[in-house]
């Protein structure tokens, strides 16, 4: 008996420390065929500006991080090339309440579509108060990957489908992804170059506000295959869009939403990247930067600098009490200011027609 016992304090002994790694990686569910991952985050001091906020660069890396795990696992199941789901898109991503330091972000991430050649991971930031046990959804996102395979980054490899609740869910999927691929077409084709400020830039100005942060891209950065992270590009691109939000304003600043992130060419370890914001419109309580990624070699002398990624980030102004203020009017010195002005006008619209039809269709 004694022996049995010896036996039994060691098999639980084993369960625990098992149950104990658990909690520190990530746990993925297959539920009717699709997939469903989680993950906890404490957010820390280092992950916040100066007023406490989580940086919304932050929030976008681990929910890029999530989509990739998830994807990679799932296209992993069949045999064939190992391969590493790569991100191409991200959707509109929406911070719907500013996390801050001490709070848990539970990270979930479910595969929502696959194509032959890509998949949509969607993901949701739940933020917990642990001293209090309250929880909200902090951001939830939509992003699309395609798995590359280990041995050529360049081939595609078939992505396994998934199980539908529905067919009307299928057909809904299907629908946003010939969205999406349409959208990133229509963006490629107008790609510009962003222009240098003026000198001396007058104050609430697009030139005042423009902003430029080169990073060297080293291993820490990088995938498997030597290529740039997804999420470590985000976290840039937001670091950048941040400073322009708050040279305009003046003010606590934090990200309110991010429009589609399009991923045009792959970024390669060595590379030096240069990214720009420069403001494009702003209304009363809310400012939308565009932001720029172009990437060069500073080994390979043939490689020309090319545009690698573009977004529009949304950041609003906060008072001490964390309340929205009224933003200082954008002062337009050029007509293809007022384009993007007029253009960036239409997609606030637009965002808010659909904020109002998606609150109505829930009431």
């Amino acid at each position: 008996d004694r022996t049995k016992h010896k036996h039994r304090g060691r098999r639980n002994r084993k369960t625990k420390i098992k149950n104990k790694k658990k909690d520190h990686c990530w746990i993925c569910n297959n539920i009717g065929n699709i997939k469903i991952g989680n993950q906890n985050q404490l957010m820390r001091p280092d992950d916040s500006n100066l007023a406490g906020n989580v940086h919304g660069g932050i929030i976008l890396k681990m929910i890029e991080e999530a989509g990739c795990i998830i994807g990679t696992r799932h296209c992993n199941v069949q045999n064939g090339d190992r391969c590493l789901a790569a991100l191409v898109r991200v959707e509109k991503t929406e911070f719907l309440s500013p996390m801050f330091i001490g709070e848990v972000a539970h990270v979930t991430a479910e595969i929502t579509f696959t194509s032959k050649h890509s998949l949509e991971v969607q993901v949701k930031v739940i933020g917990e108060n642990v001293l209090t046990g309250a929880k909200k959804l902090a951001s939830k996102a939509a992003l699309w990957y395609v798995p590359c395979s280990l041995k050529n980054v360049e081939k595609i490899m078939e992505v396994p489908p998934i199980k539908y609740a529905s067919a009307e869910q299928e057909e809904e999927g299907r629908k946003r992804y010939e969205a999406q691929k349409m959208e990133r077409m229509e963006t490629k084709a107008r790609i510009e170059e962003a222009v240098a400020p003026p000198a001396n830039p007058e104050q609430h100005t697009v030139g005042f506000s423009q902003s430029s942060l080169i990073h060297l891209v080293g291993p820490s950065d990088c995938t498997l295959h030597d290529y740039v992270h997804g999420g470590a590009t985000m976290k840039l691109m937001d670091e950048v869009a941040g400073i322009v939000a708050a040279r305009h304003c003046n003010t606590n600043i934090v990200t309110a939403s991010v429009d589609a992130i399009n991923f045009h060419r792959k970024i390669k370890k060595g590379c030096v990247l240069t990214v720009t914001g420069r403001l494009t419109f702003i209304s009363n309580k809310s400012m939308e930067i565009e932001v720029m990624v172009d990437a060069s070699s500073m080994v390979e002398a043939e490689m020309r600098k090319y545009r690698a990624v573009t977004a529009f980030f949304t950041y609003i102004s906060l008072d001490k009490d964390n309340k929205p203020l009224p933003v200082p009017s954008l002062k337009i010195e050029s007509e293809d200011e007022q384009r993007r002005f007029d253009e960036g006008k239409a997609r606030y619209l637009q965002n808010k027609a659909k904020r109002l039809s998606n609150n109505q269709g829930q009431q």
